[in-house]
């Protein structure tokens, strides 16, 4: 079984089916506290296939005819073979989703760039522009873009880090790194660049959209809401009205950090 570190969370994982992009994850040490198996098929007889599954059950997983068993606990899971590939990072990022927000960590739908040490973030629907907006801070300001559609945050007692994992949606952007957030960014296409920072109810509404909800575990909503309720109190958001464009990198970077870069 090979051993993943991803925000610090060991996920010793049995079979080969993953992508290329967790090898930037993988971990010399051989134990953890979870552990997934990606099964294959033991017994077949008279077109019945039959699996061992060694565990306290405690939950059954489903999207569209494939399947992920899950122990009481979380902390072992058995996924019988695929009949659709990409179901299988679905099954693995609510299995770590659901550890990770019990350590003050939560998923938003958005992109993150590294630009000097400092972290942006761009949310927003599919197809609105949060991998353009990275590249374009790639290119005009040689930004690390470390992932261009899942991100996850998590909350320490200096400041909010937002981290790359293997998870990317559709973008190509994946990397095993971290930086701290000072802003976050709802997009919005439009003719001119214009920003604006949101506050109160607007805030939350904005960025509540982006979040990714663990309503499978039993007191997830309500961990999620508070890490989302100190990072909305701590971190400026800013409604991006935009072209793809140089200038709205030089419109993010005079209203976020004072100055042009």
């Amino acid at each position: 079984m090979d051993v993943f570190s991803i925000i610090n969370i060991l996920l010793q994982i049995q079979g080969k089916q993953r992508g290329s992009q967790w090898d930037k994850f993988k971990e010399s040490r051989k134990e953890s506290e979870f552990r997934i198996y990606l099964l294959s098929k033991e017994i077949v007889f008279h077109g019945l296939e039959a699996y061992e599954i060694k565990m306290d059950l405690g939950q059954i997983i489903r999207k569209n005819n494939d399947v992920m068993v899950i122990d009481k606990i979380w902390k072992t899971a058995a996924i019988l073979p695929l009949e659709h590939q990409d179901n299988l990072n679905s099954f693995l990022c609510q299995f770590f989703y659901t550890h990770a927000v019990q350590r003050h960590i939560i998923y938003l739908h958005s992109s993150l760039i590294d630009h000097q040490g400092r972290g942006l973030m761009f949310l927003g629907p599919s197809g609105i522009g949060k991998t353009t907006q990275a590249e374009l801070w790639n290119r005009y300001r040689d930004a690390l873009i470390i992932n261009g559609d899942v991100v996850f945050v998590q909350e320490t007692e200096e400041t909010f880090l937002g981290w790359g994992t293997p998870w990317h949606g559709s973008s190509p952007y994946c990397e095993n790194t971290n930086v701290p957030v000072e802003a976050l960014i709802v997009l919005k296409q439009a003719p001119e660049n214009s920003i604006r920072e949101l506050t109160g109810f607007e805030k939350v509404t904005a960025v509540s959209e982006s979040v990714f909800y663990p309503r499978w575990l039993e007191g997830g909503m309500e961990l999620c809401l508070e890490t989302l309720d100190h990072l909305l109190s701590a971190l400026p958001v800013y409604e991006l009205s935009c072209r793809p464009d140089e200038g709205a990198v030089e419109l993010v970077e005079r209203t976020v950090f004072g100055r042009a870069l």
